[in-house]
């Protein structure tokens, strides 16, 4: 449920409590990933937009399962793979095979179409090798925090030093991704087909726009939800280690 004070309140605080507002500030061009340590108000106001109507329609949001899934770490991840990863992995080759059609066709009248195949081409790149990573290394490591948390089991063995510094590198790499995709939209003014556009490149730029605000989810859902709860969680985890080290040197010298 949305807390009261939203005004005041962080634009990541509010996805982090209920993930399902991504959607309504996507809806208002609120970033609430990268620039999420702005307060709801401060960021209406830098983009010329009245704050009620956004906490009216935050308000309106009623308890679900899943506003509850950052409790649940294992099934947070679940929900990014099987969703989000699946449907970039989905998404990717098959936008690449219509830019390229779309720029064979119309690049010598629309020379913006050569940058935006480019630019995509990058994400191509970056999210291909960005996906493996959280699923082979983080991910595995943030649900087995949590299963020792939950279980009074030994710290997972030490990979990063702390935590921190994956979900780090993460933000940086989401980061370069949202920017890409912020240029792509700019170079195509905001997804709108020019007036000889066949449909391959309406269905193009529909695509690309759909990527885009799955993608803002799919940050968001990471950047505001899973890491925080990893660094929590990570916080919990090293003094129960340091305890159940203490009780078996306890137990070994007989005190």
């Amino acid at each position: 449920m949305i807390h009261p004070a939203l005004a005041t309140t962080t634009l990541a605080e509010i996805v982090q409590r209920d993930f399902r507002a991504s959607a309504i500030f996507d809806a208002y061009h609120l970033d609430y990933c990268c620039g999420g340590a702005a307060t709801l108000a401060d960021a209406c106001r830098q983009g010329g937009i009245a704050v009620e109507p956004v906490i009216t329609k935050l308000e309106a949001l009623h308890p679900a399962q899943d506003e509850r899934l950052g409790e649940n770490p294992a099934a947070l991840i679940e929900r990014i793979v099987s969703r989000h990863h699946a449907y970039v992995r989905e998404s990717l080759p098959r936008i690449e095979g219509h830019l390229a059609k779309v720029v064979a066709a119309h690049g010598a009248r629309h020379a913006e179409l050569a940058f935006i195949e480019s630019e995509f081409a990058k994400i191509v790149s970056e999210l291909q090798q960005h996906l493996v990573k959280e699923e082979q290394v983080l991910f595995p490591y943030i649900a087995s925090l949590s299963e020792a948390v939950s279980s009074d089991a030994p710290h997972p063995p030490d990979m990063f030093g702390t935590v921190q510094n994956p979900i780090r590198m993460m933000e940086i790499e989401h980061q370069e991704v949202i920017d890409r995709m912020a240029a792509i939209r700019q170079l195509s003014h905001d997804y709108a087909p020019p007036a000889d556009a066949c449909q391959t490149y309406r269905v193009v730029l529909g695509e690309l726009r759909a990527f885009e605000e799955d993608l803002r989810v799919h940050v968001g859902l990471e950047d505001s939800v899973l890491f925080p709860k990893a660094v929590e969680l990570e916080e919990k985890a090293e003094p129960m280690a340091r305890g159940l080290k203490s009780d078996r040197w306890n137990h070994i010298s007989g005190r």
